[in-house]
């Protein structure tokens, strides 16, 4: 078991990564992202992938109006460990990622077996590997987010959300929202715990507020 504050001991990172580019999809460092895999291509990525480290890095296209096979994407995505892995009767892969780290697209190599990899720089997300507990102003986050849930009717186990700890709280809900593309990015870039806590705190009030007829909603 590794020290408290200190990472994981764990193999380096490797400098090739294969990429899943998914609009609207953020995987955080700890956080788990459940997958359905069912195109060729990516059938092949988690296969190899099962063969090597295990480890795949999520992508947003950087425009999501772009379309096309293989779209421009951020040049910053988080890498997930394989942690769960089932195969079902049509042939598709359940698998859960499980977020490592952050990284930063340097170059892209060439396609294998249709999917898109990358040669992955990790230097500048070290601090990734280590669990962040820094403080942010979770009972505004906790008061802006039963405003939004409630504007859109939406259930919660707050019990839950009391119990768990910031860095699951913060990734759970900015990975769970509906927000923009554009805001899952910033998120995903946001330095440290603290920032992403108050970038997500404003996103969540802000979408309170226009989730509301006052906000300029229409209810349907």
């Amino acid at each position: 078991m590794s020290e408290p504050g200190k990472p994981e001991e764990r193999p380096p990172l490797p400098e090739t990564l294969p990429i899943f580019p998914l609009t609207g999809v953020l995987l955080l460092p700890r956080a788990r992202l459940p997958l359905n895999i069912f195109e060729p291509r990516y059938l092949a990525m988690t296969r190899d992938a099962l063969g090597g480290e295990r480890l795949i890095g999520m992508v947003q296209p950087s425009d999501p109006g772009e379309g096309g096979m293989n779209p421009a994407v951020y040049t910053i995505g988080c890498a997930g460990r394989i942690t769960a892995f089932a195969e079902t009767d049509d042939g598709r892969y359940l698998i859960t990622l499980t977020g490592v780290s952050r990284f930063r697209i340097r170059e892209e190599l060439p396609l294998r077996s249709g999917y898109r990899r990358v040669v992955a720089q990790w230097g500048e997300f070290a601090g990734d590997l280590i669990q962040d507990d820094a403080g942010f102003d979770r009972q505004r986050l906790v008061r802006g987010l039963r405003a939004f849930f409630a504007a859109r009717q939406i259930e919660a186990d707050w019990d839950m959300i009391d119990k768990a700890s910031g860095e699951h709280l913060v990734a759970s809900i900015a990975m769970l929202c509906p927000f923009a593309p554009s805001e899952k990015q910033a998120l995903l870039e946001a330095a440290d715990l603290a920032a992403r806590a108050e970038l997500l705190t404003a996103l969540v009030e802000m979408a309170a507020v226009a989730a509301t007829p006052e906000g300029g909603a229409s209810r349907h």
